[in-house]
């Protein structure tokens, strides 16, 4: 009887280990999200651990956020909070979900670079998917003491920029992103686009800054080899550009349809009809087709260039300003009957 009553409570001491060990693998590993797609938790400098719960509850189901909370008592994690961004997936466990933000392991955001007219509009662009005050990176990039340690100058830093998409940890600091440009436009300045820029006798910087003209001339990459080989026709005659886009920069007015002599006077380094040869620096973050298209552009001999009277886009081009003047008349005429002013 001895025997029996011995095997009994053992049992029950195995059953309920068994039980205990199966709720505390429920109660830790079960899934944390109340959700079925993604989840991102953005974890700031200044959170404690009491708003990262905040955070986490509208995600969390409620038994796994209790346990969360257990665990955060027990690790102290009001000690460690660590910002960043965090996925949190559907059928996470919670214990990996406390781990991996008590780690830091955060994930990556996929970071595209704009083709901004402006560094405001740039830093406040990078700031929305970023942790980076807009203001305090704007601030930089107006910086000339911080340009300079970059290489550039508050006109050319736009020259830095490469606008692919990158990924990047969210609370990236300043400094580490401007690290992350530095080697990745180092990288798309490979040996074969620097001879190409030498061969034209430009810089990387002066590529840049050509190209971001074409940008805004047209939104037609495969037109854009035939510009750069008129701009670059130009520049070799030593004449002025004329680009009506760095008059709508110079003044700071990028709605203008039309362009008309009382603007053609802005006294601007950026207003190429008043200047020869290129404006101090980019007009905006340029394109990827708009670089290329300088280092790959069309040779021949046209030296003047209109927009299309159907609007279309594109461009109709000529040798002489005779010719140009046609074109010219065609497009103000299609202006005129659009009431466009």
């Amino acid at each position: 009887m001895e025997k029996n009553t011995k095997k009994h409570y053992l049992i029950a001491a195995i059953l309920g280990i068994a039980v205990i060990v199966a709720l505390t693998a429920y109660y830790l590993f079960s899934a944390f999200s109340s959700h079925v797609t993604t989840q991102y938790v953005y974890i700031d400098d200044d959170d404690t651990a009491d708003s990262v719960y905040h955070k986490l509850e509208p995600i969390a189901k409620q038994l796994p956020m209790s346990a969360f909370t257990t665990l955060s008592r027990y690790w102290n994690y009001e000690e460690n909070v660590r910002s960043g961004r965090y996925a949190i997936e559907p059928s996470e466990a919670t214990f990996t979900v406390f781990r991996r933000i008590k780690n830091g392991q955060q994930t990556p955001v996929k970071l595209t670079i704009p083709e901004s007219r402006t560094m405001d509009r740039l830093a406040g662009a990078l700031a929305k998917k970023l942790m980076l005050d807009s203001l305090r990176l704007a601030d930089a990039l107006r910086d000339s003491a911080f340009c300079a340690q970059l290489g550039y100058d508050t006109c050319t830093i736009a020259c830095l920029f490469v606008p692919n998409t990158y990924e990047i940890y969210w609370n990236t600091s300043l400094e580490r992103l401007m690290q992350r440009m530095e080697r990745e436009h180092k990288a798309f300045w490979n040996i074969e686009r620097e001879q190409k820029a030498r061969n034209l006798s430009l810089t990387p910087n002066e590529v840049c800054t050509l190209a971001s003209i074409i940008d805004e001339e047209t939104a037609n990459n495969a037109e854009k080899p035939m510009i750069a080989g008129m701009y670059l026709n130009r520049l070799s005659r030593q004449m002025p550009l004329q680009a009506d886009p760095t008059v709508k920069f110079a003044l700071k007015d990028f709605a203008l349809r039309r362009i008309y002599q009382k603007q053609l006077a802005v006294n601007s380094p950026y207003n190429t009809y008043r200047n020869e040869g290129l404006p101090p620096g980019p007009i905006k973050v340029a394109s990827i087709a708009g670089i290329d298209a300088v280092l790959n552009a069309v040779k021949h001999d046209y030296l003047y260039m209109c927009a299309k009277e159907d609007f279309s886009g594109t461009h109709n081009f000529a040798s002489t300003y005779a010719e140009h003047l046609k074109n010219a008349a065609k497009y103000a005429r299609a202006l005129n009957q659009r009431g466009i002013k």
